[in-house]
């Protein structure tokens, strides 16, 4: 019976399973692709901030009049630098995690999807 057991086929999930966890060359490779896509999605989004909020002091310097401009009796520059950016930095991060947890939802789909 022990010898039955031993040489039934395991389920396919269990065999990328351990491939991940014995990191044979094949589960390297499934956590190599989950880290890449993680760091593309980091420096993108590094990217919109840095656009995002780094292009405001240039608008201000290339049109000067804009910066001139006051709400609420406070200049643009600072509403938009000071009250602006903790919304936008937020709104940021949070899209950050949705999108980092739907790569990690992707990696697990990929390693419990039964192979044919």
């Amino acid at each position: 019976m022990v010898l039955a057991e031993v040489s039934a086929p395991r389920p396919p999930a269990d065999r990328t399973r351990t491939e991940l966890t014995q990191q044979t060359p094949v589960g390297e490779a499934l956590v190599r692709g989950l880290v890449r896509a993680q760091l593309a999605l980091a420096l993108r989004l590094s990217l919109v901030v840095a656009i995002g909020l780094g292009g405001l002091p240039l608008l201000f310097a290339v049109a000067p009049t804009v910066g001139e401009v006051t709400l609420f009796g406070v200049n643009l520059p600072w509403l938009l630098l000071g009250a602006g950016s903790f919304p936008f930095l937020v709104a940021v991060g949070w899209a950050y995690v949705h999108l980092a947890e739907r790569n990690e939802q992707d990696f697990t789909d990929v390693v419990q999807r039964p192979e044919h």
